[in-house]
């Protein structure tokens, strides 16, 4: 008989994550803009989004290892208040570069909530229903997806800045809120023993290194994607860029919970490979996009590859670490999704500025190639592997 999944603690776990995306996403493709409106280029934008998951990035190993030290209430906690803290003062913030400071310190606290809160998930969820549990987690975060770029351009457009600003502040404080109701495990959140391992042995875990390289090639199209498109819409001459993200998170929704349980039953093959197909597919699309069906197609695409994709790594992560280094597994993995995101909207912009975003995303799609290449030689070696062993035992037993 199944563990039962939908429990209050899983529940609450999944409203508290939303409301701290949702703030997080009506940011998104409202933040290019303000940098633009100040005088910012392509780089500026690039830098603006990049640095803040340089400094998430930084802080994750440390997060999730205090995290299997220390619990993980007080960890979540600190990374929330400074999430609050950093967003409204937003509202004060005019010119680009005490943007781009203030976006370093919200990238400390975005870094240490959003790895606990996948930590506390991977607590919480059965282990033999971890991926279709995963897969559920993530819908919190793509419904998210799909409301909060549409919802921050509309109040953007319609109220500006300064009310942005502070809806997505009220909905981290949300976060806050709910995060103090029972979403933690009573043994994830209990200090664990004194640890005789190395220090940066608790900050990275190993076998989770893999899947996070994967999630770090395919974060780096992403950084494209979240950096750029409302630019590229713009561009093009394209209104309502909302919808891109709309479709985009839908499909994410839809294909989510379908990729867990094919992983579950099934393995990795059958949701990372098709995923990197339709990857390759998606921003070649993008590249030739000029009108607003060409931009929701690709949307389309692009949603169902990072729905079976994302999920799929990170359950593949959890299930190849250990109870007791969950936390450092989930910040080894998101501090490369952090990487991606970064290095995609740094060098992407910067390429962006010397040639155009259709370029951009055509280059973007090359990487989804890496990708496929990448995870096609480690099927090889894994099956050599088995091969070779499977001689070893027979001549042994010989």
């Amino acid at each position: 008989m199944k563990e039962k999944l939908w429990t209050l603690k899983f529940i609450t776990l999944i409203l508290s994550t939303f409301m701290l995306f949702l703030g997080f996403q009506m940011l998104l493709p409202t933040l290019p803009v303000y940098v633009k409106d100040h005088g910012g280029d392509s780089t500026s934008v690039g830098l603006v989004i990049g640095m803040f998951t340089i400094t998430a990035l930084i802080i994750r190993p440390f997060a999730g290892s205090a995290a299997d030290r220390m619990g993980r209430k007080p960890i979540l906690l600190i990374g929330l208040l400074i999430t609050v803290i950093s967003i409204f003062s937003y509202i004060i913030v005019t010119t680009v570069l005490l943007l781009l400071l203030l976006r370093l310190v919200h990238g400390l606290g975005w870094g240490m909530s959003t790895t606990i809160y996948g930590t506390i998930a991977s607590d919480i969820v059965p282990s033999d229903r971890r991926g279709e549990g995963m897969g559920y987690f993530g819908l919190s975060i793509s419904i998210a997806m799909m409301v909060g770029p549409l919802l921050g351009i509309w109040i953007m457009n319609v109220f500006g800045f300064f009310i942005l600003f502070l809806l997505s502040a009220l909905f981290s404080i949300g976060s806050l809120l709910l995060s103090n109701f029972k979403i933690y495990d009573s043994k994830g959140n209990n200090p664990r023993p004194a640890n005789t391992r190395p220090f940066l042995e608790t900050l990275f875990d190993v076998k989770a290194l893999f899947p996070s390289l994967l999630m770090l090639i395919i974060a780096i199209t992403y950084g494209g994607i979240v950096s750029f498109i409302t630019l590229f819409a713009e561009e093009k001459q394209l209104d309502n860029v909302g919808w891109f993200f709309f479709a985009n998170a839908l499909c994410l929704i839809i294909i989510r919970p379908i990729a867990g349980k094919i992983f579950d039953r099934k393995g990795h093959f059958l949701v990372l490979f098709p995923g990197g197909i339709l990857g390759i597919t998606a921003l070649f699309y993008i590249s030739y996009t000029n009108s607003p069906i060409d931009l929701i197609v690709s949307a389309i695409l692009y949603g169902f590859s990072f729905g079976l994709i994302q999920p799929s790594l990170q359950a593949w992560t959890i299930n190849r670490s250990s109870p007791e280094k969950r936390g450092a597994a989930n910040g080894t993995f998101f501090s490369a999704f952090d990487l991606g995101i970064g290095i995609g909207a740094i060098l992407l912009g910067a390429y962006a500025n010397f040639t155009s975003y259709s370029s951009m995303y055509k280059l973007s799609a090359f990487i989804f190639v890496i990708y496929l290449l990448v995870y096609g030689v480690y099927i090889w070696v894994s099956k050599n592997k088995k091969t070779s062993n499977k001689s070893v035992k027979r001549t042994i037993s010989s």
